[in-house]
């Protein structure tokens, strides 16, 4: 009996140091990215919301003063972040459904494609993700160009407009044509990952519906549908977060202009800590942004558990 429980606490003690090297050595390999995260993600988002009870230009003749929750008093008592704030959703609201529900469909019309044809669509919707941003945005300006943009030019041709627009100088179209592009460029990578994700349903469960006499409707609804939440709940929570980032095209298309007509919080952000130097200000802007994100993907994520 004594020799029974010796061996077998033995085998714990030998197991237990198992689990701790094994352990130790993951802990090892992962280490340098440990340090990349902790330094370069961990550690800012630290300052940042340390540096938004500050006033802090970061000057080298200047000293931080602590103003408590005045930053963010001020802020939601500024007009322009206010503005942002509004552009900002609006740019969510219409870009996020838009992109899910037009990949969703397009993914519905290619994904049993085989070969080469399929292959062919997957480039064309992704090529836009792939390419440089810089160059997307200066081809996307050419077009909106109001001298000699294509956009002029067709709606002139074809009488639906008699002269040239601003579209990028007018305030009624500047931010229309902003969430235009961010579609363009936001559909690639989502398609993608519907065609994968619709063939992988389970075509016995499909062709068994089938024989009940299910319509298609009802085969996407009850059994497609369920299959891809977890991928569609994936490109709402990427998808939004990158609505809420949107920035390389105001500043390379109009820098929130007109009259602050395409301002968004991430350049606003930008504006304030890199142009006007308040980077107490811009910090808490930043950590309203990330808080506002947090709680939009915990609601999407209980919304769709629960679906």
């Amino acid at each position: 009996m004594r020799e029974s429980l010796s061996r077998t606490t033995n085998a714990a003690l030998r197991e237990r140091a198992l689990v701790i090297r094994e352990t130790r050595s993951a802990y090892l390999f992962l280490l340098p990215s440990l340090v990349f995260f902790l330094g370069f993600v961990v550690l800012p988002m630290v300052l940042c919301v340390f540096t938004s009870f500050f006033d802090s230009t970061m000057g080298a003749d200047t000293q931080d003063v602590f103003v408590g929750l005045k930053n963010y008093q001020n802020l939601f008592a500024d007009p322009i972040f206010r503005k942002a704030l509004a552009n900002t959703f609006i740019i969510v609201v219409v870009s996020v459904p838009v992109v899910c529900v037009f990949s969703l469909w397009v993914s519905s019309l290619i994904y049993k494609m085989r070969g080469p044809v399929l292959s062919s669509f997957r480039v064309i919707f992704y090529l836009p993700v792939v390419t440089g941003s810089v160059a997307v945005t200066v081809v996307w300006k050419w077009m909106f160009n109001n001298y000699y943009g294509i956009f002029n030019y067709l709606g002139k041709s074809t009488g639906i407009i008699h002269e040239n627009i601003n579209w990028l100088g007018d305030e009624r179209f500047a931010l229309a044509c902003i969430i235009l592009i961010l579609l363009t460029t936001s559909v690639g990578q989502p398609i993608v990952l519907y065609v994968s994700a619709l063939g992988n349903v389970d075509d016995s469960v499909v062709e068994a519906a089938k024989v009940d006499g299910a319509t298609n409707f009802q085969l996407f609804w009850k059994i497609k549908w369920p299959a891809i939440m977890p991928t569609t709940l994936y490109i709402l929570v990427i998808t939004m977060i990158n609505s809420f980032q949107c920035f390389a095209l105001i500043q390379l298309l109009t820098s929130g202009g007109p009259n602050h007509s395409t301002d968004t919080v991430m350049y606003y952000i930008y504006y304030t800590a890199f142009k006007l130097y308040d980077y107490g200000y811009a910090n808490a802007m930043g950590v309203v942004l990330a808080i506002i994100i947090a709680v939009l993907s915990a609601v999407q994520f209980r919304v769709t558990r629960e679906r």
